[in-house]
């Protein structure tokens, strides 16, 4: 059985859980998330605390009881904290704006680059090289994060590119006559 699973998801105050058949929904200050339930597990609530328990005699219920605790615990998180990713543009001319819906990129192309935030997304530049993406489900701000990165990733020669802050680029060095 998954050891994560074995830990119960806790309620904070101003969130509130719905358990149906199917489908899990959690209401809190920031918004509202749904998500399916795996037919491998079993989730109960036990006052302010969700357990989430594997059905026996189905493949995989262990670790699909901890995947889905994990779901459970990260939409609690998003809809009373939030998460945000912190993306950096390194390289000479590299800048980006945020216009509403609308991150406007230079990456060093000969023309613009213009992603479309998904709904529920936001997005900041504080500065001309630094993108904050926030939102309160947590696989949709990592999917934009590493879908703006994937526009130009980082280089290992100069270490060009769109890195995430706390990302270290090995930089090779160059080739010797």
């Amino acid at each position: 059985m998954s050891r994560i699973a074995k830990y119960p998801v806790e309620l904070p105050k101003g969130v509130e859980v719905t358990l149906g058949a199917a489908e899990i929904s959690v209401k809190g200050p920031l918004g509202t998330l749904q998500q399916f339930v795996l037919p491998a597990v079993k989730v109960e609530r036990d006052g302010e605390k969700i357990f989430c328990r594997a059905v026996e005699g189905q493949p995989n219920a262990g670790a699909m009881s901890g995947t889905m605790r994990a779901l459970l615990n990260n939409m609690v998180t998003g809809v009373t904290k939030g998460f945000e990713k912190k993306l950096s543009l390194v390289g000479v001319g590299y800048r980006a704006q945020a216009q509403g819906d609308k991150l406007n990129l230079t990456l060093g192309f000969s023309h613009p680059v213009v992603h479309q935030m998904p709904k529920g997304i936001k997005v900041e530049t504080p500065t001309q090289t630094e993108i904050v993406i926030k939102g309160i489900d947590r696989q949709v701000v990592g999917q934009v994060a590493a879908e703006i990165r994937a526009y130009r990733e980082p280089e290992p020669y100069k270490g060009k590119g769109v890195r995430y802050v706390d990302e270290v680029v090995a930089i090779k060095e160059t080739k010797k006559k």
